[in-house]
């Protein structure tokens, strides 16, 4: 037996050696399987109220209301929603007449809750409305207090132009005073820019609103 086993020595290590490998590649195998079980996270499965939800979230779109007034097709009061421009609605509402002058309405502008887009006809002359409104409204014989006032919180740059004594340099520095310091606080907040003292803002006093 001795004998045989020098004689064969060779194949029983190499047979030894296949054993212990397909031994050890078994228990892999076994080990792998028990991590991915250990390990599988069964997707979170949620709460049928919160799903509907979310769904309602998704699905509800802010409505709001618009009056239209001035050189359009067909004045009224208009639904919108939420993200439409001032354009959208104008279309909505038949369009512009052949009076209608177009150079001050800012068609890009996003329709607000509860906002008047007025279109004045050429030759018209009037004080550009507050932010919430867009176009111009027409002078009356009651002042200025019962013509809207422009938005220091809310009016762009060429809204601001409007106003008497304000160029684009003044303009630029309502804004940036706005953006660096937070929005206005009182119209009195405005003589904070440079350049604008006491004389330039009794001019603007009854001009201009913080909201």
């Amino acid at each position: 037996m001795k004998d045989w086993i020098n004689e064969h020595k060779l194949y029983i290590i190499i047979a030894a050696i296949l054993a212990l490998g397909a031994i050890y590649y078994v228990l892999e195998e076994s080990k792998s399987v028990v991590s991915n079980v250990e390990n599988f996270v069964p997707p979170e499965v949620k709460d049928e109220n919160e799903i509907q939800k979310t769904q309602n979230q998704t699905e509800e779109v802010a409505i709001i209301i618009v009056d239209v007034k001035g050189q359009v097709k067909m004045p009224g009061v208009y639904s919108s929603k939420q993200g439409e421009r001032v354009i959208d609605v104008i279309q909505r509402a038949g369009g512009l007449t052949e009076n209608a002058d177009e150079s001050k309405v800012n068609f890009a502008e996003h329709v607000q809750d509860a906002m008047v887009i007025y279109i004045p006809a050429m030759g018209e002359e009037g004080i550009p409305v507050a932010a919430g409104t867009t176009g111009t409204l027409p002078h009356t014989d009651g002042g200025s207090t019962n013509q809207a006032k422009i938005n220091l919180n809310k009016a762009d740059i060429n809204e601001l132009q409007n106003l008497p004594g304000i160029g684009p340099s003044k303009a630029t520095a309502i804004i940036e005073y706005r953006e660096t310091n937070g929005l206005f606080k009182s119209v009195e907040d405005l003589k904070n820019i440079s350049g604008i003292g006491d004389k330039t803002f009794e001019k603007l006093k009854d001009l201009i609103v913080v909201q």
